[in-house]
C-alpha cells in the first residue's frame, strides 16, 4: 500500500485550523474530536497530528513519542467518557478494501449502545 499523504484531506484542514471541530482532547501529538455524522451515541475520532495515511504507516514511521501519545489519547478519551463501564469499539479503516474515506489515520471510538457485528458476511 502506498503511503502518499494528501495534505488537502479534511483532517489535515482541521489540524491546520481551516475547518472547525468540537475538540474532546488535544495533546502534543494527537487530536480527538466529535464525529460530525455520528454512528453511535458516542462517536469520537482520534487522529495523530503527523502526516500518516493508515495505521500501518503510523506504526512503521511514527516516533515512539507519537505512538505512545496517540495510544494514551485514545485511552484518556475512553476514561473521560466512562466507556469502560459498558464497552466500546475502536475502528481504523485502511485503504480501498478497508473502506477508508479520509486518507489520514483516524480511529473511531464508538459507544453508547450495543453495536452490531463488525463486518458483513463474506458472501455479500
Amino acid at each position: 500500500m502506498s503511503f502518499e499523504y494528501d495534505n488537502q484531506n479534511i483532517f489535515a484542514k482541521i489540524l491546520r485550523g481551516e475547518i472547525p471541530n468540537k475538540t474532546v482532547l488535544e495533546t502534543e501529538y494527537s487530536l480527538a474530536f466529535l464525529d460530525i455524522q455520528p454512528q453511535a451515541p458516542v462517536h469520537i475520532l482520534v487522529i495523530p497530528k503527523g502526516l500518516y495515511v493508515t495505521y500501518d504507516h503510523f506504526a512503521q514511521d511514527a516516533s515512539d513519542a507519537e505512538i505512545a501519545d496517540f495510544t494514551r489519547c485514545v485511552g484518556e478519551v475512553c476514561r473521560q467518557y466512562g466507556l469502560e463501564k459498558n464497552g466500546f469499539r475502536l475502528i481504523a479503516n485502511a485503504g480501498h478494501d478497508g473502506v477508508q474515506d479520509v486518507p489520514h489515520l483516524h480511529v473511531h471510538v464508538l459507544a453508547g449502545r450495543r453495536l452490531g457485528r463488525m463486518i458483513e458476511s463474506a458472501s455479500q
